[in-house]
């Protein structure tokens, strides 16, 4: 199997998650990384040994043996380092969510056809056992016609650098484009968009808050102006709906996990509000008459699937599907479509807390913005 070179561009807090996970990946060599701290770079890249370093991504894009490239920035920086990997012909893995705007990620999609490359986007509970085995349920029909989904997220005192984690850049709009909604809704709203089968959006209603005690220092460091949770309602075509709570911080001792239902059952996801969290997976049917409440062995599961599956290894992480995406063993999932409708919701949640009202699909791809900088 031919080696695959890649390109880090940011090697902050998540560049350097990515940069571990691609060690225990076979096949992938990180040939690159790029920052405008020059010194950090230079200090991750003797640390993990990578042989080239860069304060200006362009110059990186201009290797030839560089096939692709790992945008780890801001998310309102992800569009204009993407589309300029794109259009230097590498194909492109994107952290959550896929761009600081709708219009930002429709360009960076639009981008990616036409220029014939994959772009890939970081949403790591498509991966989780959970979600496998409530695909297989569903597509096996067992849940008849699928008709609600809720989807939920929850931190009890969990924002970031106010309450003690990450970085300012997390608490603003400038950089970040919203909160709790994009940090960890991005995650949640996809896992279930994925088991929904991509429903087209009709209409969002969104609430957002920002009520929570916040030491005042932190406060006026952070800036703090974007949501720590957030509340919404979406209508699909064909009759199905979602409702959205995701919260950083909320008085409340936890949320239960995401669940989708339908006419012949429904299906309830372990709880994200801890990851020590006892909850797990449930399946819920009736027989013959007969109300069941089902668990499921998710390890013997997982070890049944990595025993019968050559390639099973490549749905198992984010990264190691991008890998085996690039190496030419599976096809890639469609992350950016996802990612990009996952962005729709969430600009239309913002969209309607603005106007106070409901809002339709299409007039958030109007009125979306966009963040792509200019760079001198």
């Amino acid at each position: 199997m031919e080696t695959v070179k890649i390109g880090i561009i940011g090697v902050g807090l998540i560049g350097k998650h990515h940069i571990e996970q691609y060690a225990s990946i076979e096949g992938v060599e990180i040939a690159a990384v790029c920052d405008i701290n020059e010194q950090e770079a230079r200090r991750v890249a003797e640390q993990y040994g990578i042989p080239g370093v860069y304060a200006d991504y362009r110059e990186m894009l201009r290797r030839d043996d560089v096939a692709a490239v790992d945008v780890c920035l801001h998310n309102n920086l992800h569009a204009v380092a993407t589309i300029a990997a794109l259009q230097a012909g590498k194909h492109v893995y994107c952290e959550k969510p896929i761009a600081g705007t709708y219009r930002d990620g429709e360009a960076m999609a639009s981008m990616a056809k036409a220029c014939g490359k994959m772009l890939h986007v970081q949403l790591g509970t498509l991966y989780r056992d959970e979600t496998k085995a409530a695909k297989t349920l569903i597509d096996a029909g067992r849940l008849g016609r699928l008709y609600h989904a809720r989807s939920t997220g929850f931190r009890r005192r969990g924002r970031p650098f106010v309450d003690g984690y990450g970085t300012r850049f997390f608490t603003r709009k400038d950089t970040a484009s919203g909160g709790a909604l994009l940090d960890m809704g991005v995650y949640h709203i996809a896992q279930m968009l994925y088991l929904l089968d991509m429903p087209e959006v009709k209409r969002i209603s969104g609430c957002l808050y920002q009520e929570m005690d916040m030491d005042r220092k932190r406060r006026e460091e952070s800036a703090f102006d974007v949501e720590e949770s957030a509340m919404g309602f979406v209508r699909f075509e064909g009759g199905v709906s979602m409702d959205i709570i995701e919260a950083w911080s909320l008085h409340m001792g936890g949320l239960e996990g995401s669940s989708i239902v339908g006419s012949q059952g429904g299906i309830r996801l372990p709880a994200y509000s801890d990851i020590h969290s006892k909850s797990g997976f449930g399946f819920h049917s009736t027989i013959d008459d007969m109300d069941f409440d089902s668990t499921l062995d998710l390890a013997a599961m997982r070890e049944r699937r990595r025993r019968l599956n050559p390639d099973e290894d490549a749905y198992e992480s984010s990264a190691k599907h991008w890998a085996a995406a690039l190496q030419g063993r599976v096809k890639l999932l469609p992350t950016a479509e996802i990612a990009l409708k996952t962005m729709l919701i969430s600009e239309g949640m913002y969209l309607s807390a603005r106007l106070d009202r409901e809002v339709t699909a299409e007039e958030v791809a109007e009125q979306s913005p966009t963040t792509i900088r200019r760079e001198s």
